[in-house]
């Protein structure tokens, strides 16, 4: 459905013990067919058994979500299989700064979501920082992925002002808990689409997953 509607990504989390994890021995099936590009969620996962689950998708990119050291990150971009997106949840500008420096040349791209005591992504929370400095830690080869509270209503404000390359969505395009409306997930798509983003930065994708 993401895909019918546009989507640019559609991640699927593959660490077992959340609430949107998916079966890795499924996830053949699940994206037989679809055309935007596959982000494998994971969290805390050893750099084999990443591997292991980034292949059985056939993803394009991997999206790190726990506390993985550097050395994990070093193992998966030895094979050049795929895109490296490390998460992490920030409540100043020097934290972003610090993850933009800890994962430089590890990590292709950086996501931001906001800081909440306890929870491993999927938090809903927003990014209360101002943009201008956040963009300007960004003006290298390392990409923004902001996430975080994301919805239809405000997702055009956040890229205006923040300039993503990608907007990840997953809460924020549900009715109901862990599952994807189509009303919001087009909605997402067409409010994110419709916003110039800020002269010299890259227009953002949209990434409807977990």
């Amino acid at each position: 459905m993401v895909d019918e509607l546009g989507a640019d990504f559609v991640g699927v989390l593959l660490t077992p013990g959340f609430s949107r994890s998916i079966d890795p021995r499924s996830v053949g099936r699940l994206l037989e067919g679809v055309r935007a590009r596959s982000v494998a969620v994971l969290v805390d996962e050893s750099a084999d058994d990443a591997r292991r689950k980034a292949e059985a998708l056939d993803a394009e990119v991997i999206q790190l979500h726990g506390r993985e050291p550097p050395e994990v990150l070093e193992a998966l971009a030895r094979p050049g299989m795929w895109t490296l997106w490390k998460a992490v949840r920030v409540r100043t500008v020097q934290d972003v700064a610090n993850a933009v420096d800890e994962y430089r040349g590890l990590a292709d791209g950086i996501l931001l979501e906001g800081w909440k005591a306890g929870v491993v992504g999927g938090g809903g929370v927003r990014l209360e920082l101002d943009a201008p400095p956040v963009r300007e830690l960004f003006e290298g080869d390392q990409h923004l992925i902001l996430a975080g509270g994301l919805t239809p209503v405000n997702v055009g404000a956040v890229i205006e002002s923040f300039g993503p390359d990608v907007a990840d969505v997953s809460s924020g395009v549900e009715s109901v808990a862990g599952e994807k409306d189509p009303a919001l997930v087009r909605q997402f798509i067409l409010a994110a689409r419709a916003v110039r983003p800020p002269i010299g930065v890259r227009p953002a994708g949209h990434e409807a997953s977990r």
